[in-house]
């Protein structure tokens, strides 16, 4: 990202939640990852500077107790099983800018440095803490909040069914209850600020109790798994102020940039504040109220959006380890296929609500959606070109007002997406795609060009080349979702450019690229400044602007490679 590439172009940053290391990657982990990646992937597309984070959480009395009980150090045991969060992000085909460990030495410089801002604000004081704390969770809780255990007489419950425990500490608070009114302001000031609306009125109802907020324990003594607070030793920070930080920390806070990685060193400077934090519905509390009231605290401007999307479940039930129902993102890709995953996920939940994966759904929209109604409006479209037009773009001299209004159609999508994907409505934009898919395969039903071939031959190439553009544009616009079967479609069209287009700015490959520890050790990082990313300009033929721009349309005469499906049928494995 040097000044060169970027200075023409709008920034825009986008995270995921850093994932707790206590446990292995899931489908809810995936989930959320994915959902980040396309909007990040079709930010990239339509121009902007992105910065896309994700990352893990490594600290807090949870991650302590995990190792311990697999007899293991907790740095390595964080060691272990962060590379598995990373290895998902390659697996997912993320085109995430970094990837960030909460146990980077830049992550813990950058927790001290906020802790000391929020200290010189006069927000951090002295006292102790006695009251009920969900280690799950790594949250505290009212007594008002929890409810009895049915199966443990005498205990007490989270409002997310965690057991809590009583805990009685020395401990620095924050004084939270001070930016009650402050809070209420902004969300009233900022009414996009949470996303979607049930959280919106879930955490204005928490911040407007009777009494206000209270003020809040940011410090541990009963364990030393964390970051040190600064100036007392005896204390570590509370774990979500520290794991908080780490949306800061990526961008070079609280110096000029992250150091040693060419082209980055003013990523704080343009592109904070993030415009998107992507997170669980379970975690917009810590977000979207601890989180800004550090920000204002601490006197840096507060993020622009959270969305707390909902839960997967699976055939209608909530993900379990005890149930044995708990699927890993290796074993959905290497039955049904990585962009078929990334299709089903968005396109089968309205974003922002609970939803159910199920077997029989993304078996039904594979073979519906993606086989019958896309893969199959493109190969037999380009099969007829391929056999009739000696294989090359047909001409576009004799179009008449049928073609053009699918010509029309399609190009009106990236408008229609644009405003769908402003509020991750996901699900929204690919029904909008689909509405125009259907269009075409109707249209080519209609125009039949199997029969124009010797009663018009003419007409038979101005509506192959019709069919051709109309899924040029499309493939264009479904690259967020399904990246590298798109890339397909395009270089079947000899679509200049590669799937990179709508990756990283690292180029492909490097999806969760860590640069932590040459970073750490002051090294020079490394020099992608000459990488193909998204804004070389080898990939505009791919990037949306090409979709309304009639310099990018295909060229008559474009010589095209032998037509290959791209969405093949699912068929169910025969029982041994």
């Amino acid at each position: 990202m040097s000044d060169q590439q970027t200075s023409d172009k709008q920034p825009y940053f986008i995270t995921t939640a850093i994932s707790y290391v206590n446990g292995l990657p899931h489908l809810g982990h995936a989930y959320e990852a994915i959902s980040a990646d396309v909007m990040a992937r079709f930010k990239r597309l339509d121009g902007f500077d992105v910065h896309f984070l994700t990352g893990t959480d490594e600290h807090g009395q949870k991650v302590e107790k995990t190792a311990i009980a697999a007899d293991m150090a907790p740095k390595a045991f964080c060691d272990q099983n962060a590379a598995h969060f990373r290895e998902m992000a390659r697996t997912l085909n993320l085109s995430n800018d970094d990837f960030i460990r909460t146990t980077e030495e830049r992550h813990i410089k950058a927790s001290q440095a906020i802790w000391k801002m929020l200290a010189d604000s006069g927000d951090i004081y002295l006292d102790s803490y006695a009251g009920w704390y969900s280690v799950r969770d790594e949250a505290y809780f009212d007594e008002g909040e929890l409810t009895d255990d049915p199966d443990n007489v005498g205990q007490k419950l989270a409002p997310s069914g965690a057991p809590v425990e009583w805990v009685e500490e020395p401990s620095y608070f924050f004084k939270l209850s001070e930016y009650t009114d402050k809070l209420l302001a902004f969300y009233e000031e900022n009414p996009d600020f949470i996303m979607p609306a049930t959280r919106k009125n879930e955490v204005v109802s928490f911040v407007g109790q009777e009494g206000g907020l209270r003020d809040l324990s940011i410090s541990r003594t009963t364990f030393n798994w964390g970051v040190p607070v600064p100036g007392d030793d005896a204390h570590i920070m509370y774990v979500w102020l520290d794991a908080l930080t780490n949306y800061i920390t990526a961008l070079g806070f609280p110096g000029d940039g992250i150091g040693g990685v060419a082209g980055r060193d003013a990523a704080y400077k343009t592109h904070w504040p993030a415009d998107l934090h992507i997170i669980g519905k379970d975690i917009v509390r810590f977000h979207a109220v601890y989180w800004p009231a550090f920000l204002m605290s601490a006197g840096i401007p507060v993020q622009k959006r959270v969305f707390g999307h909902g839960f997967l479940n699976i055939e209608g039930q909530k993900m379990s380890k005890s149930l044995g129902n708990v699927l890993s993102p290796d074993a959905m890709i290497n039955e049904f296929g990585l962009d078929q995953l990334r299709y089903f996920l968005m396109r089968e939940v309205p974003y922002g609500q609970d939803g159910s994966f199920s077997h029989e759904g993304i078996v039904q929209r594979i073979n519906a959606d993606l086989s019958n109604d896309f893969g199959n409006l493109a190969q037999r479209s380009l099969s007829m070109i391929n056999k009739n037009c000696g294989a090359q773009v047909p001409s576009n001299a004799a179009l008449n007002d049928d073609d053009q209004a699918m010509l029309d159609a399609a190009a009106n999508l990236v408008a229609e997406m644009r405003a769908a994907f402003d509020v991750q409505a996901f699900h929204t934009a690919l029904e909008a795609m689909w509405t125009v898919i259907r269009a075409a395969n109707a249209y080519i039903d209609a125009q039949a060009p199997w029969k124009l071939r010797k009663e018009d031959p003419a007409r038979m190439e101005a509506v192959l080349y019709t069919l051709a553009e109309t899924i040029r544009r499309l493939g264009i616009l479904a690259q967020p979702f399904m990246p590298t079967s798109a890339g397909k479609m395009l270089d079947q069209l000899a679509v200049p450019g590669d799937a990179t287009a709508s990756g990283s700015v690292f180029g492909a490959g490097l999806s969760g690229l860590d640069l932590s520890e040459d970073i750490a050790e002051g090294g020079e990082g490394v020099d992608l400044s000459g990488q193909s990313g998204p804004n070389a300009s080898a990939n505009l033929p791919r990037q949306f602007a090409a979709v309304t721009d009639p310099a990018y349309m295909l060229a008559p005469g474009t010589v095209l490679p032998a037509p290959e499906g791209v969405f093949p049928r699912f068929v169910e494995a025969e029982a041994e």
